[in-house]
């Protein structure tokens, strides 16, 4: 398996076997999942949402569309279709008003079950970027409201483009102050870049958070611009986060779903978390 800093293409061994993880100088792995057992996702590390879940997005997620195999964890994205057992004729909330299911897909999160405030947050997996497709590796803050929790999109791909994005509150409820960046996929000159592994990070310390794919810094944002402007002086980026893990359809921002994108499998080769030895 490569190791963090290695070269980002290729794919794991066929046996699924895997190298420890590195050591950084300053640094060390505190928590880390790296989908060597086969089967269910380890329920010590991982609990699932069910249902729909935000941003007017297209699937259902259900537990069932995420598995271990291979050495990684797969998260597919299906075609199906059932009754919604949520809904509600003459519903206005999106949610409730749609009568099928016509698409399912997974969301996992490490809540109430492990948290880090800091340190080095790290993800070697493969996306697929074919139309309508929203896979993200992110972080959200235990404590507050969304966005005044803090959110940290480590990776977000849609529409051609990845994004490394950090999100903190306004004197609005449910309004973001976003510190946004964008990457063309097709700016990589790379054609074969979608069928790779990649190996995403973010390096997160009381004054900064640094977000890279394959050692290229995306985004830098300083915590001084991360207080929520609600005049409560409470800083999300200062509070413990836990991470998450979805594959997420159309909806607000992923754009028109082709029919050709599914199934599609958001390919994960290890999540590991690091913080610095003096911590």
């Amino acid at each position: 398996m490569a190791a963090p800093g290695a070269p980002a293409g290729g794919t794991k061994a066929a046996s699924g076997a895997q190298a420890a993880a590195p050591s950084y100088e300053g640094w060390k792995l505190v928590w880390a999942d790296e989908f060597n057992t086969p089967g269910a996702p380890d329920p010590k590390n991982w609990q699932f949402e069910t249902g729909f879940a935000r941003n007017h997005e297209l699937q259902w997620y259900q537990p069932d569309n995420a598995r271990v195999e291979g050495g990684q964890l797969v998260i597919e994205a299906r075609r199906e279709s059932r009754p919604n057992p949520t809904y509600k004729p003459g519903s206005t909330d999106w949610r409730t008003s749609r009568p099928a299911i016509d698409y399912t897909s997974a969301s996992l999160n490490t809540q109430s079950r492990h948290q880090w405030q800091y340190g080095r947050f790290e993800m070697r997996a493969r996306i697929d970027t074919r139309p309508g497709l929203w896979p993200a590796f992110w972080t959200l803050g235990v404590d507050k409201p969304w966005p005044s929790n803090g959110e940290i999109d480590i990776m977000e791909y849609y529409q051609g483009k990845i994004l490394a994005n950090v999100a903190s509150g306004t004197a609005k409820p449910y309004s973001a102050k976003w510190h946004s960046e964008t990457k063309p996929v097709a700016s990589f000159s790379d054609p074969e870049w979608s069928q790779k592994f990649h190996i995403w990070r973010m390096d997160w310390d009381a004054t900064a958070i640094r977000l890279y794919v394959d050692d290229l810094l995306l985004n830098e944002t300083l915590l001084a611009n991360t207080v929520n402007q609600d005049g409560s002086s409470f800083n999300p980026m200062m509070q413990p986060h836990y991470i998450l893990l979805n594959l997420a359809l159309g909806g607000d921002n992923g754009g028109e779903l082709a029919p050709a994108s599914l199934p599609s499998r958001y390919e994960i080769d290890y999540v590991r978390v690091y913080q610095h030895s003096l911590f």
